[in-house]
């Protein structure tokens, strides 16, 4: 009797369906057209583009608008086909798609800023159009009337962006490392809080209104979930990437997070599990662990016995820039002795 032999079952792995070669400079950003077979991308070669598929199954240009600068981000909105493009010059260009998405007409151009836009959002629900810069400013304008609505002044340029329509929440992720939520009204802001928890800058952010959950990620190559809508304060930092994160998006029907980073991987979270809260960073001169002093607390490791005299009064001299030579040491031990010398100056 002959055994059948069984395949081993082989493992899912990405297929690749097209891939649109046409471009001379670096494309800031593409999305898909929901329900179509196409694409629009925004390049530094000053160009925009609408690819859709031909019977060929390869994409063609069915728009090709070349702009006065280069074009830095976008938004697109497929309910209103409106599509809003920022600008390295610190305007935005609107424009509206053709349903056929052959056509593409200008509609308004917005002088938001001073410096190249990073990020740009539109808000069907509020008809506003959301914006930050390299200038250090976020702003909100009235896509109706084309009139700016408010500013908000932040510490540094912003490099993420998210809303949450419900409470009017804008998420704002600058170069410091910090993320500060705004509460915005028709015209005017109030800050609510301010988020520290990266020490590198915040490179992307992702937002799930359902769990009401902020995703942070960073140039220190970590991933930071803020709880905002528990109002704990709860924060849990991810560590799965070797480099920066370079991009977050949040799949909340499977609640995964997916993130792509510098270092060429791709990390798929299961955020439906329990983890450890992140513990609040403090600037101690001790452990909070095992509450054993730090090397350059040579006061508590003296008063503690952690350290002989001779060590301390080489450490001191050498941290003062000193030569480890008998009259420094001299000095330093008469002095530390007769209690006239505190070790922490």
């Amino acid at each position: 009797m002959a055994a059948e032999i069984q395949p081993q079952p082989q493992a899912r792995k990405p297929c690749l369906l097209s891939k649109i070669e046409a471009f001379q400079e670096v494309v800031s950003t593409a999305v898909i057209i929901p329900k179509e077979d196409g694409v629009i991308s925004v390049s530094e070669d000053r160009t925009i583009r609408v690819w859709l598929k031909r019977d060929s199954g390869q994409y063609w240009p069915s728009v090709y608008h070349t702009m006065p600068s280069s074009c830095s981000c976008m938004s697109f909105n497929p309910e209103t086909r409106r599509l809003s493009v920022g600008m390295d010059t610190g305007s935005i260009c609107e424009f509206v798609l053709s349903e056929d998405y052959n056509k593409m007409t200008p509609a308004r151009t917005y002088q938001a800023h001073q410096g190249r836009v990073t990020v740009v959002l539109f808000v069907l629900e509020m008809e506003w159009l959301l914006s930050t810069s390299q200038d250090k400013n976020f702003t909100w304008h009235c896509s109706e009337s084309g009139q700016q609505l408010g500013t908000y002044r932040t510490s540094a340029w912003v490099s993420g962006l998210q809303f949450d329509v419900e409470t009017r929440h804008a998420f704002v992720g600058d170069q410091s490392g910090q993320v500060t939520i705004l509460k915005l009204e028709q015209d005017s802001c109030s800050l609510v809080t301010t988020f520290k928890g990266h020490t590198g800058n915040v490179t992307a952010l992702c937002w799930d209104p359902g769990q009401r959950v902020l995703f942070s990620g960073s140039s220190d190559h970590s991933i930071i979930m803020w709880d905002i809508g528990g109002r704990k304060g709860t924060a849990i930092e991810l560590q799965g990437h070797n480099d920066k994160v370079q991009g977050l998006c949040y799949a909340s029907h499977t609640r995964q997070l997916i993130s792509c980073s510098a270092d060429g991987g791709i990390v798929i979270w299961n955020m439906d599990v329990t983890r450890q809260e992140t513990p609040e960073w403090l600037d101690s001169d001790s452990c909070q662990k095992c509450e054993q002093p730090f090397f350059w607390n040579f006061k508590q490791m003296w008063d503690s016995k952690k350290i002989g005299l001779r060590q301390l009064i080489k450490r001191l001299a050498l941290g003062r820039g000193a030569t480890c030579c008998k009259n420094t040491t001299s000095y330093l031990e008469t002095h530390l002795l007769n209690g006239d010398f505190d070790p922490l100056i």
